[in-house]
């Protein structure tokens, strides 16, 4: 699709935004207030950066005061006036994903979106499009294990095994969550292991006797999986065609997962 495909936004050409570099295009949306810009991908970058031109008729970035006249019961100036831990505090209690990535912009444009929304939005960490801080890309170091690097990396719900029980391994939040819900499991962490403000053992429960797990919030257990740089290895299926409940966390500096 070439051309601009937004009429009510003259000042803006999509043909531009889509011969412009990702990165690039991602430091436009920052500046302009686009929650999550992080973690797009180019044409969603351009539908977002299209998107606040048509609803403000222009860019957001820079602006002071509330510019959501729909959230009349949030100020923007008061969020910008709000240190940036506090911010990220706030957005993880309304369950607004990838907080810890999150720069202060990016943090007022996600609370805002939320209020817009309706209020809070609930838990929605690993939701569709949710792609984390990496864009599902592994994380590699000086010890990467054998184990990852054998594995199939996947970036998207929509990557396929190449083969039943092929081992799998990606950092999406949106392919991790998808992979625990199908098979009824809940976020969860292992008591007594916590790392200071961090939770410890990340772990699913997936309905069994475990005394020992503690359910957790997705946002809390995404923050700590991104905040401990870590990899999510696992299986679709065994090599009989069952349906897999195996994975392992590990980072590339061999972190106890």
């Amino acid at each position: 699709m070439s051309g601009n495909d937004t009429p009510n936004t003259p000042d803006l050409s999509e043909t531009e935004l889509r011969a412009t570099k990702v990165d690039d295009l991602r430091e436009r949306a920052r500046s302009e207030g686009v929650a999550g810009a992080g973690s797009l991908r180019k044409e969603e970058l351009v539908k977002a950066i299209s998107e606040k031109h048509r609803a403000g008729g222009g860019p957001a970035g820079g602006t002071t005061g509330n510019d959501t006249p729909d959230t009349p019961d949030l100020s923007e100036t008061e969020l910008r006036n709000t240190k940036v831990d506090d911010l990220r505090q706030r957005a993880r209690s309304e369950g607004i994903p990838g907080t810890s990535a999150m720069r202060k912009e990016e943090l007022v444009g996600a609370i805002s979106e939320a209020h817009r929304n309706g209020g809070p939005t609930g838990d929605l960490a690993g939701a569709p499009g949710d792609a984390g801080p990496d864009g599902g890309r592994l994380r590699t170091g000086a010890q990467t294990s054998k184990s990852l690097k054998y594995s199939q990396e996947v970036t998207s719900p929509d990557d396929e095994p190449e083969r039943e029980g092929r081992s799998l391994a990606t950092t999406s939040h949106e392919v991790i969550r998808q992979w625990a819900e199908e098979r009824g499991g809940k976020p969860a962490t292992v008591e007594g292991t916590e790392h200071g403000k961090l939770l410890g053992v990340l772990r699913f429960d997936f309905g069994g006797d475990t005394d020992r797990l503690r359910e957790v919030s997705w946002a809390q257990w995404f923050e700590t999986f991104d905040a401990r740089k870590l990899n999510f290895i696992y299986q679709e299926q065994r090599s009989d065609g069952r349906q897999s409940t195996f994975f392992r966390l590990e980072s590339p500096d061999r972190e106890d997962a």
